[in-house]
């Protein structure tokens, strides 16, 4: 059994914008809605819930009604942090087969990097996609001097992230930390190894209108 919880919170701040991120059209279809295809696509039988800040809910069935988007999907409510969100959407789940946790505003994972994921997961237990540290990465000490680190100790993290279904209740039935910042992260408090696989660099969170352009281009 296979499930995703897409956790959507985001206010659209950084955009500029009073729509939500998630909600911004790429080419004429909401970022939200290009980010589920594409766990239907891997998937049709996948279960999805949708995590959703409750006074934006209304206007996402507005939406879905305007584009004739009829994917199923169950919504969750938005909690006061992503770990109180994916909480909410777990609570809509049992502990069953494979749980990924995906950012909503991510709509151009591949197909082979959600397959990577789930297929590692059946093996590893808890699996999250990373991209190589390509650019200088530089440390800042507390006195506000910086030192340039070996960029090949790191990898920048991207989502999905997968988890054996059981692993990811017993870590959210853990206390809230704020050093929790992605699922991981939780899962890691536990003690628990986390597997890598290769992510996809066209997977890009999108924030900022920069973000927004880009994904025109890749549509």
């Amino acid at each position: 059994m296979k499930s995703v919880i897409i956790v959507a919170g985001g206010k659209g701040l950084r955009m500029g914008t009073d729509i939500p991120k998630q909600f911004l059209p790429v080419k004429g279809l909401p970022v939200l809605m290009r980010t589920i295809n594409a766990f239907r696509q891997y998937d049709s039988n996948i279960t999805v819930v949708l995590v959703l800040p409750r006074e934006q809910q209304e206007f996402w069935k507005e939406l879905c009604i305007r584009h004739g988007f009829a994917h199923p999907h169950i919504i969750a409510d938005g909690g006061e942090t992503r770990y109180h969100s994916v909480k909410n959407g777990l609570a809509k789940l049992s502990d069953e087969g494979l749980i990924a946790v995906h950012d909503g505003v991510r709509p151009f994972v591949s197909q082979k990097v959600i397959a990577r994921c789930f297929e590692a997961a059946a093996l590893h237990r808890a699996v999250i996609p990373v991209l190589p540290a390509i650019e200088t990465v530089r440390h800042i000490e507390e006195d506000g001097s910086s030192v340039t680190v070996n960029r090949d100790e790191y990898c920048m993290v991207q989502t999905p992230q997968v988890f054996d279904a059981q692993l990811l209740f017993k870590a959210y039935g853990t206390d809230y930390s704020p050093h929790f910042t992605d699922d991981a992260s939780v899962v890691e408090a536990m003690g628990e190894k986390i597997f890598l696989v290769e992510g996809n660099r066209e997977n890009i969170k999108i924030t900022t209108p920069f973000d927004l352009r880009i994904g025109e281009v890749l549509v």
